[in-house]
């Protein structure tokens, strides 16, 4: 008799197999969504900033700089594009597809106040690379009112009169009982 090694993730593995191809073929079929059936996918995006600009790297393999395209406005970035299913001739007979495909939008509030003017893009080795140049911002000043003065508004002086050392005689008298 031989020892036959036991795998104890073989079940779990053909379990998720069998999970996943009932998502991807169920779950497409009752909502209609075409973009569930070809795996719609979002691009990976890191957003930071540093003193002069902010900057946006976005993971974009296997597509050209033509399939995409970035817009600015009212400070919201957004990104658009598409990556294609190719196959490569009739004759080929995928049996498994795992990369994702499809359009995409992404839209981003940026932290900032950022300059469309001064923005550049590169794309590179499958990674988008945005950078915005951050605006100055606008210091607060003063801005003096003009106009005439109001009399009851104007500072006047006011007189008081003076009251003798002694006293009002009757509220003397009042005090004394008189």
């Amino acid at each position: 008799m031989s020892i036959v090694r036991y795998d104890p993730f073989r079940d779990l593995r053909s379990l998720q197999d069998e999970v996943n191809r009932l998502f991807s073929t169920s779950l497409s079929r009752s909502f209609g969504d075409e973009n569930m059936a070809t795996g719609a996918w979002n691009p990976n995006i890191d957003i930071y900033e540093n003193k002069d600009q902010i900057v946006l790297e976005a993971e974009l393999p296997g597509m050209n700089r033509e399939d995409f395209h970035l817009t600015v406005e009212n400070n919201v970035l957004t990104l658009r594009g598409e990556r294609r299913f190719e196959k490569k001739s009739e004759q080929d007979n995928y049996h498994r597809v795992e990369r994702a495909y499809g359009s995409f939008s992404r839209s981003f509030t940026l932290p900032q106040s950022v300059s469309a003017e001064g923005a550049q893009a590169e794309y590179k080795n499958g990674v988008l690379r945005v950078t915005l140049p951050k605006r100055e911002e606008v210091k607060a000043r003063r801005i003096e009112i003009a106009g005439e003065v109001d009399e009851a508004e104007a500072p006047r002086t006011i007189e008081a009169q003076a009251s003798n050392a002694t006293g009002d005689d009757k509220t003397q008298n009042k005090a004394a009982g008189r």
